[in-house]
């Protein structure tokens, strides 16, 4: 692993971003022995250090003069473009631009002649766009927000360019499956979203770091996380459940 991969790493356990709990279920219904909430980044220190990390791999990634701006949906995806943002200038001397979307289109104020979607006004003409956000799981997300953006263009009368997206974990899982009643289908495996989000859009999809590889990193080096409350090193039976999880539900 990199350098700022195992600080991803590190950071998701300290922050308790990265938790394992009993009972838990994705929104899409299926249960799953580990979550991941970004919104647990809250301090200072903790936003500055995932912009840090960002701005390190987009670097190394040999990407950073590929974008002109960064956009991340709202509403974690919005702290993250502007973590990034800020750590490509401390960094890099990397002036990009951010922006992120609204969850109500503005009427009032500077847009009140055009409903504005979009919170700072840089999508510019021609403007390469590079998505940030936290998690992957089925890129509904992605797709959004790539409307959004072909929308906000299109009320300006300019045109834009999606340059890719780039995740901070990927949880390596396919999609939920429903039956005829929308009821879901425990134990079916279904799409790989990231292959058909490139599939359908011709975007090429990064991530810092899978889940595989954090927690194999996080049992090695004994480091606490979060399990049911406690602050303990990972032991054999939450590695065996993530691993009995993703044979399940996982990516081949």
């Amino acid at each position: 692993m990199k350098p700022y991969q195992r600080d991803l790493a590190l950071l998701l356990a300290e922050s308790r971003a990265l938790f394992f709990k009993d009972g838990l279920r994705l929104k899409d219904g299926r249960p799953t022995p580990y979550f991941v909430n970004f919104g647990l980044f809250r301090s200072g220190r903790l936003i500055s250090e995932l912009g840090r990390i960002m701005a390190d791999y987009l670097a190394d990634s040999g990407q950073i003069d590929k974008f002109d701006l960064l956009v991340g949906p709202s509403y974690k995806g919005s702290a993250l473009a502007v973590a990034t943002a800020g750590a490509l200038w401390s960094q890099y001397r990397v002036d990009r631009g951010f922006d992120y979307d609204r969850k109500e289109v503005k009427t009032h104020g500077e847009a009140s002649q055009d409903a504005a979607r979009f919170v700072t006004g840089a999508l510019d003409d021609n403007c390469r766009v590079l998505i940030i956000d936290d998690v992957v799981t089925t890129m509904a997300t992605k797709f959004e927000l790539l409307s959004r953006l072909t929308e906000e263009a299109t009320a300006r009368g300019h045109s834009y360019h999606p340059v890719g997206v780039v995740l901070y974990l990927d949880r390596q899982q396919t999609t939920a499956v429903y039956d005829q009643r929308n009821q879901l289908a425990p134990g079916e495996r279904g799409q790989d979203a990231v292959k058909n989000f490139k599939v359908v859009t011709g975007l090429p999809v990064g991530a810092i770091l899978g889940i595989r590889d954090t927690i194999d990193f996080l049992f090695r080096e004994k480091t606490p996380v979060s399990q049911n409350g406690r602050m303990e090193p990972l032991g054999k039976n939450a590695v065996e459940a993530l691993g009995g999880y993703l044979e399940l539900y996982g990516l081949k």
